[in-house]
């Protein structure tokens, strides 16, 4: 069974790459640097989230007791709400 939690992170890993290459070469031109700031946040946890669910199933096929990797999902939590709070601020038109 470990060998399926490994390929299957390998894939999200590789996922993670492809996501990272497709990100970097977006082009974006931020109003002011708080923007660029929100926009790298942004970028970081939607990259994130590949190598997270990857980091996930690593640690599952690795780890001898998976029942005390558990509070790993609260960083694909945190991922996430990043990943939402920083669209919803970059979604509002400009003042």
């Amino acid at each position: 069974m470990e060998v399926v939690e490994l390929v299957v992170a390998g894939v999200l890993a590789a996922f993670g790459v492809r996501s990272l290459v497709t990100w970097m070469g977006r082009g974006f031109e931020p109003a002011t640097a708080g923007e660029r700031v929100v926009y790298s946040l942004h970028v970081t946890a939607r990259v994130g989230m590949w190598f997270a669910f990857a980091g996930f199933f690593a640690g599952y096929a690795l780890v001898d007791e998976p029942q005390r990797f558990r509070w790993y999902v609260l960083v694909v939590v945190a991922l996430a709400g990043i990943q939402m709070l920083t669209a919803l601020r970059l979604g509002r038109p400009p003042r």
